[in-house]
């Protein structure tokens, strides 16, 4: 199997709410903004996607008419990550039936599972699904980071393709290349590391910020893979102001909030995250003004 699921950037998309529901027209008119802007590849339900809010009906239902729309024309990944790991089986079916591509599926959370029962977690859902698997690292929103040893044995698993490594240490994307088999991606799930990450073997980002600026998001990983690193940092830093916006309050608060200043009103949060605080919002206001 070709663990290699993309290269380059692709979007944690936000889900569109109206009147309490999923809206599916509007997540089909973002998601056809992603590939007109050239993002090979998208995230649906992730951390982005208010994952713990949406039920697994409307998951299973966003994942088809995703799959349905693109096609070929782009990946659907399916978040199927929960901290139950029955419940990640069962979910991760779905959504291999519903037509996703591959999953991303998130370290269980608050239950914060030691390295013996995350290896056993990712595993029971590896040999419940044939699509690939990226794991799916994010410490300051699940308590437990993943150790380098459970990615060295769960990189001989044919259907785990690698790793969305959100930590904030950059120097463990060179303790996973060095440990892991070569063929183990690795994705920063940090937008302010896209270029260092890329630069130290990373096929790419699993990005919140191009589901504002899809296009430079890509153009920026695009050049730091073809080894234009002046390019690649040079956009960078022109997206760093607005990365440092999109999380001045939890994500994705502040991303749904600027994807209606460019105008995709993709409604609120679903509670318990509430809205953007005033002052943020002015912030957001004379950045896109």
């Amino acid at each position: 199997m070709n663990k290699t699921v993309f290269t380059g950037a692709c979007t944690a998309l936000v889900t569109p709410f109206l009147d309490g529901k999923v809206n599916y027209p509007m997540a089909e008119q973002l998601l056809r903004r992603q590939i007109e802007a050239g993002i090979p590849a998208v995230v649906l339900c992730g951390t982005t996607g208010e994952s713990p809010t949406v039920s697994d009906a409307e998951k299973v239902e966003l994942f088809r008419r995703s799959k349905e729309y693109a096609g070929n024309s782009c990946t659907i990944i399916a978040g199927t990550g929960t901290n139950s790991t029955a419940h990640a089986v069962e979910l991760s079916i779905a959504a291999e039936k519903a037509g996703a591509d591959a999953l991303l599926v998130v370290a269980p959370y608050y239950n914060k599972g030691n390295p013996e029962g995350l290896l056993a977690h990712y595993l029971s859902i590896a040999n419940a699904v044939r699509i690939p698997i990226i794991i799916y690292n994010v410490p300051t929103r699940t308590g437990v980071d993943i150790p380098v040893s459970v990615y060295e044995k769960l990189s001989k698993i044919p259907n785990i393709a690698g790793v969305k490594e959100a930590s904030p240490d950059i120097t463990k994307i060179t303790r996973i290349k060095r440990e892991c088999s070569p063929d183990f991606c690795v994705w920063s799930g940090n937008d302010d590391q896209i270029v260092p990450v890329i630069s130290l073997g990373g096929q790419g980002v699993i990005s919140v910020v191009s589901n504002v600026c899809p296009m430079e998001t890509a153009a920026m990983a695009n050049a730091a893979l073809a080894g234009d690193l002046d390019t690649a940092a040079a956009l960078q830093c022109q997206l760093s102001k607005l990365i440092e916006l999109l999380f001045c309050e939890v994500n994705p608060i502040p991303v749904k909030a600027a994807m209606k200043y460019i105008g995709f009103d993709c409604g609120d949060c679903r509670l318990p995250l509430g809205k953007l605080s005033d002052e943020n919002q002015k912030r957001l206001q004379a950045y896109f003004a």
